[in-house]
């Protein structure tokens, strides 16, 4: 007998049971959940007793401190008072143990611990389940198939392609500079590294630094990394569907749309290439393949082996590595120079005898820039393209202190941290390429250059070699960047630098 059917007192009556009944429920998987909590919370402070950390807010955590200082600023102060590792709590029971020790770090990175998915996990919607995302078997056979694209005889093709589109970036620079001074670099940066990725990886014709739609992908980039960096930072916003429910989920799942449709056109443009007659047998005649020539080939031959899901975020996660880490590696390499002008011009003189007025760059000049590759090292130590990375210990470690830690832990390896650090590096604020002096010594695990792959490098001594050439850098004292670690390090207020461009490489400056 339904509830209407009865007379309403009796219905009331049935209705107030029915509440009661619900009520009960919710108010029972409410208690779980905060003898949950309250059980983790315990296990953590267990786990974490033997290393230090600062006092913070019951729910907050360390959240408000890090909000007031500055993200950085308040590291550093961490590091210097504990030189090895801390805990970092997030907000309630979210806690991890934050290393900036070259023997830690070496302990972990020695073992097979997967990454930290609490953090890696809001990246899926953007890349996928691409290589940055992918463990064990899988990610060693994604990795084995697409070696051969940093094969040494197409890196040495690369060379060419990274110069014209820098001089593409200079010669908008130059055209930007004779009405202002100083400029903003990092988008600009963005876009041609960008430019630089698509065609050396997936063969593009045209260029990436003047279509609107590439500078539409570099943006939503740049938003998708400070999302992603907030969520991280806010206990509410770690479920799905409460996240998807706030103005910041839903500017995230449009960044995310303009990259995917930036990604498919990539896609798809490639494919009609290939479906033209006589173009798959001339791209399978070449010696060696592309990026993206090696991903539909694999598909083809095994649909199996690569679905289209695999496909998409292959080439997201590579557009992404290529471009952005790439990017925040220039940008912050010529803030570097720009206020070390001993250091830019020792460079510049380096760069003129080998290449004189730069018309003309090779892959062998690249390994005769000793100085020039000292000061690049230099300044990605100073400011790590990749400031943090992370695992999560599938079995218990005991480090070298005789500290430990159980199963289960988050272990956040702050590169930035590590770099800074005086008890590894002396002096380590100041700007001393002697560091990187060939046969130096320093401790294992002291310098971790997430950037250090050979394309990364190579792109970034081509941009240091033509812009030295071409330009005087100095630093704007009104913009003084504030760097802050999203995804890559990037700057709260840009990147701002003043322009003194040579009229002649070996005469005269001119100031535009």
């Amino acid at each position: 007998m339904s509830i209407s059917a009865l007379s309403p007192s009796r219905a009331l009556g049935s209705i107030s049971g029915l509440l009661q009944v619900v009520s009960l429920l919710g108010l029972v998987l409410f208690l779980l959940k905060t003898a949950q909590l309250y059980l983790r919370r315990q296990w953590l402070l267990r786990a974490l007793h033997q290393f230090p950390s600062l006092a913070s807010h019951w729910f907050y955590r360390h959240k408000k401190e890090f909000e007031v200082e500055g993200e950085l600023p308040h590291l550093l102060k961490r590091v210097e008072k504990y030189p090895r590792a801390c805990v970092r709590w997030m907000w309630g029971t979210r806690a991890f143990i934050l290393v900036y020790d070259p023997d830690y770090m070496k302990m972990v990175l020695g073992r097979s611990d997967p990454k930290a998915n609490v953090a890696y996990r809001h990246l899926k919607p953007w890349i996928g389940t691409g290589l940055m995302l992918l463990e064990g078997q899988t990610w060693f056979q994604h990795w084995r198939m697409l070696t051969p694209v940093f094969h040494y005889d197409i890196l040495k093709t690369h060379v060419g392609i990274m110069a014209n589109s820098v001089r593409v970036m200079l010669d908008k620079w130059e055209e930007l500079v004779s009405q202002d001074s100083h400029l903003e670099i990092f988008g600009h940066v963005s876009s041609m590294t960008l430019d630089t990725i698509m065609k050396c990886a997936f063969s593009h014709q045209g260029s990436v630094q003047t279509d609107r739609n590439a500078q539409s992908y570099t943006q939503a980039i740049n938003d998708i990394s400070h999302l992603i960096f907030s969520r991280l930072r806010n206990g509410f916003h770690q479920n799905d569907l409460i996240y998807r429910l706030t103005p910041e989920g839903h500017r995230n799942r449009q960044a995310c749309h303009i990259t995917h449709q930036h990604t498919d056109a990539v896609i798809k443009e490639r494919k009609a290439r290939l479906q033209k007659e006589g173009e798959l047998e001339k791209v399978r005649s070449r010696r060696h393949l592309d990026f993206l020539d090696i991903l539909l080939f694999a598909r083809m031959e095994n649909g199996s082996s690569l679905s289209e899901e695999d496909l998409r975020a292959e080439v997201d996660n590579f557009m992404f590595e290529g471009h952005d880490t790439t990017a925040s590696g220039i940008s912050w390499i010529l803030y570097a120079l720009a206020s070390h002008p001993e250091h830019q011009q020792r460079c510049r003189e380096e760069i003129q005898s080998l290449l004189g007025d730069g018309t003309s760059i090779t892959w062998d000049h690249l390994n005769q820039m000793p100085y020039t590759t000292m000061c690049i090292k230099e300044a990605t130590r100073l400011y790590p393209p990749v400031p943090v990375t992370g695992r999560e210990l599938s079995n218990p470690i005991t480090f070298p202190d005789g500290r430990s830690l159980p199963a289960g832990i988050l272990v956040a390896f702050s590169i930035y941290g590590l770099h800074h650090n005086l008890k590894v590096w002396p002096n380590a604020e100041v700007f001393d390429p002697t560091r990187f002096e060939p046969g130096s010594t320093r401790q294992s695990h002291a310098f971790l250059n997430c950037i250090g792959k050979q394309f990364a490098m190579n792109e970034l001594k081509v941009a240091m070699a033509l812009t030295l050439l071409r330009f005087e850098l100095s630093p704007d004292p009104s913009r003084v960047p504030v760097p802050t670690p999203v995804m890559v390090l990037r700057s709260k207020n840009g990147i701002h630098l003043q322009f003194r461009k040579f009229s002649d490489p070996g005469g005269d400056k001119d100031m535009l």
